[in-house]
């Protein structure tokens, strides 16, 4: 068994990187593929905007021609400017379930770190913010929701076996359509609508939604200063992040908290439309994306993936706008089901409001660590 570097420049070495975890997850009924376009994207180095500040190499572990394993290893030079640290990332880690394929990977991609004066690796963590975060460790029986890792129980024990520990987790909640917000949510909600001048912002049309993406990125910016994982994005990571996003999203679900003119909060959910991507096998192209316009209309699940409060405006009774706002959405299209996606179990205030509305945590995904 050997680890070989892909290179990206080569179409049959970057199809063998993307296509392994099909074969590895074929009979798993809960694996969700990517969308093998965005995939093929993240690996380009002349388009994708990471690597005009950063550098990444992806590597495959194979024995007698057959795939084992692969990973990629990232120096995001923004973030480790932005937070005067030598941090490298690993993202895209799948593999047999053998602790020397994991290891072997593992090795390859701390010398790769290592070389570039590195001195810790932190991981899963992607390309750009937004990627879904970190390895499942709780709630296998349960589909992923969109863009969030699925994997297999054993990859919790590779991770502490090549020498990473747990750094924090991120729990994924549930919701039924037919819950009731509690009503003091609503009385507040109402209560700072008219002290305070908030009001919702909703979008008609992808068109106009585009044209919000550079106040949207503003405010991002600023809401996520605290996470361990945030950096300011640039211009062209947004475009790239919208383009993903405008890609699945129904503009009708993606609302914004104003006051006055200014954007002070946003609450971004998606149509989970993995049903389509497990029958279409990633692809859009050729049928494709008629199977995913389908699930738009059909899908009982919806997924709220992105909340966020300016600093500023905490503490005041918007996150109850917010909570109503995601009550209101659920009921007013539907869904029989609601995804509460990633909240990092140190965001203390966020997951006790998440408690106090009635969500049952039932996902956990962690994040490792390990000093180079």
């Amino acid at each position: 068994m050997h680890v070989r570097y892909i290179d990206s420049n080569r179409r049959r070495e970057v199809r063998q990187f993307i296509r392994f975890p099909f074969e590895l997850y074929r009979a798993c009924a809960s694996w969700v593929p990517p969308l093998i376009p965005d995939l093929t994207l993240v690996m380009n180095r002349k388009k994708h905007p990471f690597y005009h500040h950063s550098k990444a190499a992806f590597y495959v572990a194979e024995e007698a021609g057959r795939i084992l394993g692969r990973l990629a290893v990232l120096e995001n030079s923004r973030y480790n400017e932005y937070r005067k640290q030598k941090t490298a990332f690993f993202y895209y880690f799948d593999a047999v379930e053998d602790a020397s394929v994991s290891g072997a990977l593992f090795d390859k991609a701390v010398r790769w770190a290592r070389q570039r004066g590195l001195d810790r690796m932190i991981g899963p963590i992607g390309f750009l913010q937004g990627d879904g975060i970190g390895l499942l460790v709780e709630g296998f029986e349960h589909r992923p929701a969109l863009g969030i890792a699925y994997n297999y129980p054993y990859y919790d024990t590779l991770l502490h076996k090549a020498g990473f520990n747990k750094k924090t987790d991120y729990f994924s909640g549930y919701l039924p359509g037919d819950y009731d917000l509690p009503q003091r949510f609503y009385a507040i909600a109402e209560t700072v609508k008219k002290k305070r001048g908030f009001w919702i912002k909703s979008f008609h049309n992808k068109r106009e939604l585009r044209a919000w993406v550079p106040r949207i990125q503003d405010v991002y910016n600023k809401a996520f200063v605290d996470n361990f994982e945030h950096y300011p994005i640039s211009d062209e990571e947004a475009k790239a992040v919208a383009d993903r996003l405008l890609a699945i999203a129904n503009p009708r679900f993606i609302k914004l908290v104003m006051k006055g003119n200014e954007i002070i909060g946003f609450l971004f959910a998606f149509v989970d439309v993995s049903a389509a991507l497990q029958r279409n096998k990633g692809r859009l192209w050729p049928l494709g994306w008629i199977g995913l316009l389908r699930e738009f209309t059909r899908a009982k699940w919806v997924n709220f993936n992105g909340t966020g409060l300016l600093p500023g405006h905490r503490g005041v009774g918007a996150n109850a706008v917010l909570y109503t706002e995601m009550a209101r959405t659920v009921h007013q299209f539907g869904f029989e089901h609601a995804d509460i996606v990633q909240i990092e179990e140190r965001n203390v205030k966020s997951m006790g409001d998440m408690n106090a509305i009635g969500v049952q945590w039932y996902k956990k995904h962690r994040v490792y660590e390990q000093t180079l």
